[in-house]
C-alpha cells in the first residue's frame, strides 16, 4: 500500500514544479482564477501584520499594451544601458548580443514583440510604505520603501506565483526599475510603490521541475564553515558559469530559436 500523500508532499511538488513563465497563451482563464489567487496572496506575512500591499488587476487590452510599451521603451532600455557597464560575459543573458549597443537595442525592442501584453490578466503589486511603520520600534525602518515594505511585497508576490501554479496557470515576475511611467498609466498615487507586474495565463511552454542547489551545499551547523566560503574570484567564476548556462534559455524565451543570431551565446 502506497503511503498517503501529505500536505508537505503537495507543497514540495508545487514549489519544485513552479516556474517563471515568459510565454503565456492569450487564452481566457477561469473567471474566478484571479480572485482565488489574490485570496491566497492576502495571507502573506508582513511586519506587525501591517499588510502594506494592494493590487490592480488589469484585463483591458489597451491598458495592458500601454504598460508593456512602457516596459519595452523605458524599463528595458534603462536596464540595457546599465548592463553595458558590465563585462559582456556577466551581462544579463538577454543582453549578451553581438553588434554595436544601438543595434543590439534595436533588435531587443523588435524581439520583445507583444510579450506579456497578451496575457489575459496582469496583477500589479503596489505597496503603501507608510504601513510598514506599524512594526515594533526596535525594528523601525525610515523612509517609505525600506525592508519592512519590500519584504512583505515579496512575500505576497511569491504566494501569487504559487497560487497560480496550483491552478495550472503560469506567472511571470516582471521587475519594475522605473516606476513613474507605469504609475502614470494606472493613476497610482505618488506615495505608493509600484513593486511588480505579474502576468497570469496558461503557459505556452512545458512545465518542468526546477533546479536548485542541494540542501547540504547551503546549510551550516552551529557555525559557518569557512572552507565553503567563495572567494571573490570563485564568485566571479560562478557568475560566468551561471550566465553561460542561461543564455540559450533566455534567448528562446524571447522567441528566438536555437541557432538564430544571439541564441546560445
Amino acid at each position: 500500500m502506497a503511503p498517503a500523500t501529505t500536505d508537505y508532499d503537495v507543497l514540495l511538488d508545487l514549489v519544485r514544479t513552479r516556474m517563471s513563465v515568459r510565454r503565456l497563451k492569450p487564452d481566457p482563464i477561469p473567471e474566478d482564477a484571479v480572485d482565488r489567487i489574490l485570496e491566497t496572496a492576502r495571507w502573506a506575512m508582513s511586519g506587525a501584520n501591517s499588510q502594506p500591499w494592494e493590487f490592480i488587476v488589469v484585463r483591458d487590452p489597451a491598458v495592458k499594451r500601454q504598460l508593456y510599451d512602457a516596459y519595452v521603451t523605458i524599463n528595458a532600455e534603462y536596464i540595457f544601458w546599465v548592463e553595458q557597464q558590465r563585462v559582456p560575459e556577466l551581462r544579463h543573458p538577454s543582453f549578451q548580443q553581438p553588434g554595436a549597443p544601438e543595434e543590439q537595442l534595436r533588435r531587443l525592442r523588435e524581439r520583445y514583440g507583444k510579450g506579456w501584453s497578451v496575457a489575459p490578466a496582469l496583477i500589479v503589486v503596489l505597496g503603501d510604505g507608510r504601513k510598514q511603520w506599524g512594526t515594533v520600534a526596535g525594528a523601525h525602518t525610515f523612509g517609505r520603501f525600506m525592508s519592512h515594505l519590500t519584504d512583505g511585497l515579496a512575500n505576497t508576490s511569491q504566494l501569487i506565483h504559487l497560487a497560480a501554479a496550483s491552478l495550472g496557470l503560469g506567472a511571470q515576475w516582471v521587475s519594475i526599475h522605473v516606476q513613474e511611467p507605469f504609475k502614470r498609466i494606472l493613476d497610482v498615487p505618488d506615495l505608493l510603490m509600484l513593486y511588480l507586474i505579474i502576468p497570469i495565463g496558461y503557459p505556452d511552454v512545458e512545465r518542468r521541475p526546477g533546479v536548485r542547489h542541494e540542501v547540504k551545499e547551503l546549510v551550516h551547523y552551529d557555525r559557518y564553515d569557512r572552507s565553503r566560503y567563495l572567494t571573490d574570484a570563485e564568485a566571479f567564476d560562478y557568475l560566468q558559469q551561471l550566465r553561460g548556462q542561461t543564455i540559450a534559455k533566455y534567448a528562446t524565451s524571447y522567441g528566438q530559436k536555437p541557432g538564430e543570431e544571439g541564441a546560445g551565446r
